[in-house]
């Protein structure tokens, strides 16, 4: 059993984590933070707390933070302050934030990822593979998210070019072709291509309980975990991951 908090519960990412960590057994879900103006400090959702004061992440063992950039790095204060590991999910950190994760990592257990989602991890797996074998090949990365989404291109198509980059591809991330339409949760779509023919890779979320899905997963599996700064590959790929598919 992991004593779990959330970061940003009341967000439309932390309301699907809040519900799918109460379905699960292995869990148990001890509070939720929220901006110390939102209308739902100081009340319960459920039966668990809405509080402002991120100190209170000592009650937990594990915190899930989908909040902001600036509420991320706050709480990453006060788990480093109370050894708590925290999974991130948090998108659109730059340089010097991902940089103050990394740093946090050497005192804490950490999970940081563009993409909780299990499926767009295996994306990355398989892509290290093609791009390996297909060197020589033109390479272009396409995505499209919904219209609320503030930062193009993605985290996760930033991935996606850093890793066919470790192959030799020199993908800037200006050549990343992004769209925001609708209320599309993800897509995400990898081409090879050459003269002879063309391999394509790609993943559509239906819906954000699979980064919700995810992001339990990897706060069941980073409990006890030494210090250290881990991906969602770590997780997935590991000998002993067990990943539950989410109930309606």
């Amino acid at each position: 059993m992991v004593k779990l908090a959330i970061n940003g519960i009341c967000g439309k990412m932390g309301q699907r984590i809040f519900r799918l960590a109460k379905q699960d057994d292995e869990v148990d879900l001890i509070i939720g933070f929220e901006q110390e103006n939102h209308p739902k400090v100081g009340k319960e959702i459920d039966g668990v707390e809405v509080s402002s004061d991120y100190g209170r992440v000592s009650q937990s063992e594990v915190v899930i933070d989908f909040s902001a950039p600036a509420g991320t790095l706050a709480m990453l204060d006060e788990a480093k302050k109370h050894k708590k590991a925290m999974v991130i999910g948090t998108t659109n950190l730059d340089k010097d934030q991902a940089a103050r994760v990394k740093e946090a990592s050497k005192v804490i257990p950490v999970v940081y990822s563009p993409n909780m989602s299990v499926g767009v991890n295996l994306f990355f797996k398989v892509l290290r593979l093609a791009a390996s074998t297909l060197g020589g090949y033109d390479l272009k990365i396409k995505e499209t998210h919904h219209v609320h989404k503030k930062d193009a291109p993605s985290g996760t198509a930033k991935k996606l070019a850093e890793i066919a980059n470790e192959f030799g591809f020199d993908k800037k991330i200006d050549e990343i072709e992004a769209k925001r339409e609708g209320e599309v949760i993800g897509d995400h779509q990898v081409v090879f291509e050459n003269q002879f023919d063309s391999f394509k890779i790609a993943h559509h979320a239906k819906t954000r309980d699979i980064f919700a899905q995810g992001a339990v997963t990897a706060a069941k599996w980073i409990k006890g975990k030494p210090v250290g700064l881990y991906s969602m590959e770590d997780i997935l790929f590991s000998p002993k991951s067990k990943v539950q598919s989410p109930k309606p």
